[in-house]
């Protein structure tokens, strides 16, 4: 079993007790934009751009940012993405498009920047109707 995988499955095995007692349906962005920043700040702060370490900085943002927001013990799946790019003169730019119930699901968009890189996370949430 790769590291990768090991990983993947200790985060599922984590998060697991939490989604038992998910009754509160209600996404807070601004609670979840400041987790988000935290995890981003602790992976990326100090660091500066190296392309040998984006795929372990990206798993890292998105495993604690999923593990986090699922803490809040909310009735959500969850969807977590992670991009992180050199900083150019070109800029970088995302979009992104939900179809789904504006009253219960929802996204939370955290864009950090430092000299020599940008990231942009988003989580999404999906309301689990039981």
């Amino acid at each position: 079993m790769s590291t990768r995988h090991r990983s993947f499955r200790n985060l599922l095995n984590a998060t697991a007790q939490y989604h038992c007692h998910c009754h509160e349906v209600g996404f807070n962005a601004d609670e979840a934009h400041n987790i988000v920043k935290e995890c981003i700040d602790g992976v990326l702060g100090g660091e500066d751009y190296d392309q040998n370490n984006i795929n372990q900085w990206t798993a890292n943002i998105v495993e604690q940012s999923l593990t986090h927001v699922v803490k809040l013990g909310k009735a959500y799946k969850y969807i977590v993405t992670c991009a992180v790019v050199q900083r150019s003169a070109y800029g970088f730019h995302t979009a992104s498009l939900c179809f789904w119930d504006t009253t219960s699901d929802g996204t939370c968009t955290v864009r950090w920047e430092n000299r020599t890189m940008n990231c942009i996370v988003s989580v999404f949430t999906i309301a689990i109707v039981l």
